[in-house]
């Protein structure tokens, strides 16, 4: 049943939203290193790599650069149209064609680059492995902020690798655990809710015995 309506809404996402990616897609290419697309792999279902695709918003040696994988506030490394298409999560549409096509779901786990599926325990890699990952998701939306998050720390490696990552691998695996239609759907408005109001933390009250948040976390989530 999920996978119909994944097709469904990918599918009428693409039509109805390609008049207005478009535009971008010209603007990118007149701009920046003239990429419109990045495919960055990741790990998905069954443990395989694929390429999300995403709206080029970084210069495309960044991995490689100061900052590598972590990407923070006014990162020296995004490109003039990228910081409006990363806050606004536009640079995220592409990936309705990693939908439509099945290698992502609406909601679920998000994908990672495979340093940080590595890095978590491997009773959850395990789960991750029989679900699909998402283009939405819990952590997602508890982790919206998460590159504001990341800049106010001195140092934002440690950070994301001993409390972040710990606590998305928790929220994440509660979802696979948990998955059904309601949720599903749930999770969608939910998601809507956040990008409208992004000071939101309905989240946290919206979902019935959800892992605690860390202390460490309290007041940026």
């Amino acid at each position: 049943m999920i996978r119909f309506f994944d097709i469904f809404f990918s599918g009428i996402a693409i039509v109805v939203l390609l008049p207005f990616m478009i535009p971008i897609m010209i603007a990118l290419k007149l701009t920046g290193e003239h990429d419109i697309f990045y495919g960055q792999t990741r790990i998905g279902k069954g443990g395989k790599e694929f390429k999300v695709l995403k709206f080029a918003t970084m210069l495309r040696n960044s991995p490689n650069m100061q900052g590598g994988l972590y990407t923070t506030k006014d990162d020296p490394r995004i490109l003039p149209m990228g910081k409006f298409l990363r806050k606004t999560k536009i640079n995220e549409l592409p990936q309705l064609i990693n939908i439509f096509i099945g290698q992502m779901s609406v909601v679920g786990y998000r994908p990672t680059v495979k340093a940080h599926y590595m890095a978590y325990p491997e009773w959850c890699r395990d789960k991750f492995k029989n679900a699909r990952p998402g283009l939405t998701g819990l952590a997602s939306i508890a982790f919206r902020d998460e590159e504001n998050i990341l800049s106010s720390m001195e140092d934002p490696d440690s950070f994301h690798q001993e409390i972040i990552q710990p606590y998305k691998g928790q929220l994440e695996c509660w979802y696979i655990e948990h998955k059904n239609i309601f949720l599903y759907f749930k999770l969608i408005f939910m998601t809507a809710e956040a990008v409208l109001h992004p000071s939101s933390n309905k989240w946290r009250t919206a979902f019935k015995n959800l892992p605690p948040v860390p202390a460490e976390l309290e007041q940026y989530i």
